[in-house]
C-alpha cells in the first residue's frame, strides 16, 4: 500500500542543514522532514572544533586565502566569497536562536583557532560544538506549527515529472511506503561515512541522495573528493571513530612518534597533516601515532575539551597525564550532488544542502570548521530560493489530510 502525503516542502535530513533549512523558510509553507534514524543521530551532533566567522573586515581576505589554500585553489571562488560575507550574519542569528558559544568576562565571543587557520577565528561551545548548535535548532523547529518531523523514515526515491522534481519517495520504520507530493524537495542526508570501515561518521550515512541523483541524471561533482581526518582515537574495537577535534592542536597539543618526537607541524592542512602520519607509520611499522596534551595544561582541557577527556577515560586513558594513540579515519566529502550559489541541483524544484551538496566551497580539501558555516549558509539561501521561486505564482495545492500529519 502507498500513502500519498501532500506539503509545499518536503526536507530529507535533520542536521544542521535540513533543520536551517526549514527554519529559513516562510512559516506559511507547510513542511515535512525526514530522519533516517533518531535526529541525535546526524553527523552534525559530532562537530567538535566550532563554526568559524569572518572577525572583521580586514579579516576577510586572510580567512578567504586559508580556504582556499586548503581546498588546493580548487575551490568556487564566489561560494567562498558567499560563505565568509554571510558568516557574521549566521553567528548573530545562532546566538539569538539560544546558542551557547563561549564568551569571554566581557561579553565578547571567545574564537580558537584550528589547523590551517591563520589566525584564531572560531566560535566553539566546550568541544560538542556541533551538538550544541544542532540541539538549539532542532528545538525551534519542534516549535514550529508548520513543521511535521517523521523520524525512522528513509528517502527511497524522488518523484520526477516533466523533467522537474516533484516530491519524494520514503519507507517508514514498519515498511510503508510513503509518496510525498510537494513543490520543493531538499536533499540533506549528510556524507558517506557509511560506506567506509573506519569513519567518524554515523554508519546511516551511506550516499543516499547521491545514488538516487545519479539515477536520474543529476550533476555529481568531485566524487573521489574525500577527507580523511588526522586523529581518531585508535582503537580495536569495532563501530565509528571517535574524532578527536582539531581544536585540540589549535590549543597546543603535538603529535607524536613511538620515539616521543614531533614529526610534523600540527597546523598544517588536514590533509598534509594525515599524508605525514601515514607517512611517519610506515617508517615505524605502527597502526597509530601519538597525541599529547601536555603543552595545552590541564585546565584548559578540562575547560575546552570536557567531552574528549571523559571519552578518553572511558577508553582508559587520561588526557592530563598521558599521550593517547590516534590514527587518521574518513571525516568528509567534499564532493557530492552539485549545486549552484543557491543549493539548486540541475533538476528543477530539487534542492540539495550541506554534506550531500557540493558548492564548491571547499575545494579539494575543507579548511576546519567550515562545515557547519557552509551547510547554514547555504541552507538559508536555499531557503530564500524556494520563497523567492513562489512569489507571483499560484500556491502549490496542497491537500492536508489528518491522517499525513
Amino acid at each position: 500500500m502507498v500513502r500519498n502525503l501532500y506539503y509545499d516542502v518536503v526536507i530529507a535530513g535533520c542536521g544542521v542543514a535540513g533543520l536551517y533549512t526549514a527554519l529559513s523558510l516562510p512559516e506559511d509553507q507547510k513542511i515535512l522532514m525526514l530522519s533516517k534514524e533518531g535526529i541525535e543521530n546526524c553527523d552534525s551532533m559530532l562537530a567538535q572544533g566550532g563554526i568559524c566567522v569572518m572577525r572583521d573586515e580586514e579579516d576577510y581576505e586572510p580567512y578567504f586565502e586559508d580556504t582556499m589554500k586548503a581546498g588546493h585553489y580548487e575551490n568556487r571562488k564566489e561560494s567562498v566569497e558567499i560563505m565568509i560575507r554571510s558568516s557574521r550574519g549566521v553567528i548573530d542569528h545562532l546566538l539569538k536562536l539560544g546558542v551557547r558559544f563561549d564568551m569571554n568576562p566581557d561579553g565578547s565571543l571567545n574564537y580558537t583557532r584550528e589547523g590551517a587557520h591563520s589566525r584564531p577565528r572560531i566560535c566553539f561551545h566546550k568541544d560538542i560544538t556541533g551538538k550544541e548548535i544542532t540541539t538549539v535548532l532542532q528545538k525551534r523547529v519542534r516549535e514550529l506549527p508548520n513543521v511535521t518531523v517523521m523520524e525512522f523514515t528513509a528517502m527511497t526515491d524522488i518523484l520526477v515529472s516533466g523533467g522537474a522534481c516533484t516530491g519524494m519517495i520514503a519507507k517508514t520504520e514498519k515498511g510503508e511506503i510513503l509518496h510525498i507530493h510537494t513543490r520543493d524537495t531538499v536533499m540533506a542526508t549528510g556524507g558517506i561515512g557509511g560506506l567506509y570501515e573506519h569513519s567518524t561518521n554515523f554508519p546511516c550515512l551511506t550516499g543516499d541522495a547521491l545514488a538516487i541523483a545519479k539515477k536520474y541524471g543529476v550533476e555529481l561533482e568531485n566524487m573521489d573528493y574525500v577527507q580523511i581526518h588526522p586523529t581518531s582515537l585508535y582503537s580495536e574495537k569495532p563501530g565509528r571513530s571517535f574524532l578527536i577535534s582539531e581544536s585540540a592542536r589549535g590549543e597546543g597539543a603535538v603529535l607524536l612518534n613511538g620515539r616521543g618526537e614531533r614529526f610534523v607541524d600540527e597546523l598544517l592542512p588536514r590533509d598534509v597533516v594525515t599524508k605525514a602520519i601515514h607517512a611517519e607509520m610506515e617508517r615505524e611499522g605502527s597502526r597509530h601515532v601519538w597525541l599529547s596534551f601536555e603543552p595545552v595544561g590541564e585546565a584548559q582541557i578540562r575547560n575546552h575539551f570536557p567531552n574528549i577527556y571523559r571519552r578518553c577515560l572511558e577508553e582508559g586513558y587520561d588526557i592530563t597525564k598521558e599521550q593517547i594513540p590516534v590514527v587518521p579515519a574518513q571525516h568528509y566529502f567534499m564532493g557530492g550532488i552539485h549545486v549552484d550559489c543557491n543549493s539548486r541541483t540541475t533538476m528543477d524544484h530539487l534542492y540539495a544542502v550541506g554534506e550531500t551538496s557540493c558548492n564548491g566551497v571547499h575545494g579539494k580539501n575543507r579548511l576546519a570548521s567550515n562545515s557547519l558555516l557552509e551547510s547554514l549558509v547555504f541552507a538559508q539561501r536555499a531557503a530564500a530560493s524556494m520563497a523567492e521561486g513562489r512569489k507571483g505564482s499560484i500556491k502549490y495545492e496542497s491537500n492536508y489530510h489528518a491522517a499525513c500529519c
